[in-house]
């Protein structure tokens, strides 16, 4: 197997490890618009990058994060409902960042990669930090399932039975946003929150406990990164997109077993 292909396949197996569970949460949060606005600040925190001669990596992982950190702040003001402010922030991060590309013209950006991904061009520095991520991430996942699950089965309940609410749930939303910043190689803006989404939902039809749904979506996200990467292989198409529509096609026939079970 050739570097950029092994790099590829371990790249997205990273990813999907982490997205399995933590795009449960998002199912069951109904957090879809939520990682839409974080996807869209990754753009413009690669803008941002390019535009202050700053290290990208840096910059799309602190973008997001600090966009995770003024919706709170902003839902908890109470100044808009929280699906106003994800539309407008959301938008206006992905208008941001495409302007500011447009006033770099010196500067060769790569577009339809940032939009959609461009998982061949994986190097070993980017599996050091998507395993890097991946891993404390799935530690944080591991240290606050509890609460987590609390919180989203009842907050108010959770909150009575000592749950920090307001401090699980800014956690949850700033792990969705290093979990983002790390995928975007893999997808892009446009087709991140798919990855999270698909398999967890798909999961979501074939499991009876949270634990299993988590399990299952990591498996079925994998499964997807293969797919995806033999789909580009050997039809010559978009890895990034590749994915996501396998991922769309076990989510079909999930839909298929279940009316037939």
């Amino acid at each position: 197997m050739t570097d950029f292909l092994l790099y590829a396949l371990l790249a997205g197996l990273g990813v999907a490890l982490v997205a399995g569970p933590l795009g449960c949460f998002v199912v069951w949060r109904r957090m879809a618009y939520f990682g839409d606005t974080l996807a869209h600040s990754a753009l413009l925190g690669v803008s941002i990058g390019v535009l202050l001669n700053i290290n990208l990596s840096i910059t799309v992982a602190a973008i997001p994060l600090l966009m995770a950190l003024g919706l709170v702040y902003l839902e908890q003001r109470g100044i808009l409902s929280l699906d106003t402010l994800l539309g407008i922030l959301s938008h206006s991060a992905l208008a941001t960042g495409l302007v500011l590309i447009s006033l770099l013209p010196d500067v060769r950006v790569d577009l339809m990669s940032l939009l959609f991904g461009d998982l061949l061009s994986v190097t070993l520095n980017d599996l050091w930090v998507i395993y890097g991520v991946a891993s404390a991430v799935v530690l944080l996942l591991i240290l606050l399932w509890k609460p987590l699950i609390n919180i989203t089965v009842h907050a108010d309940l959770a909150a009575v039975e000592g749950v920090r609410v307001g401090a699980v749930r800014t956690a949850l939303m700033l792990i969705t946003a290093l979990v983002i910043a790390i995928a975007m190689k893999i997808v892009g803006v446009l087709l991140i929150t798919a990855l999270l989404i698909i398999p967890a939902a798909t999961a979501r039809r074939i499991s009876n406990t949270p634990e299993q749904m988590a399990v299952t979506a990591s498996a079925i996200a994998m499964l997807t990164v293969i797919m995806g990467l033999g789909m580009s292989w050997y039809a010559d198409t978009p890895a990034g997109p590749s994915v996501v529509v396998c991922a769309a096609l076990l989510f079909i026939l999930s839909l298929l077993f279940r009316q037939r079970s």
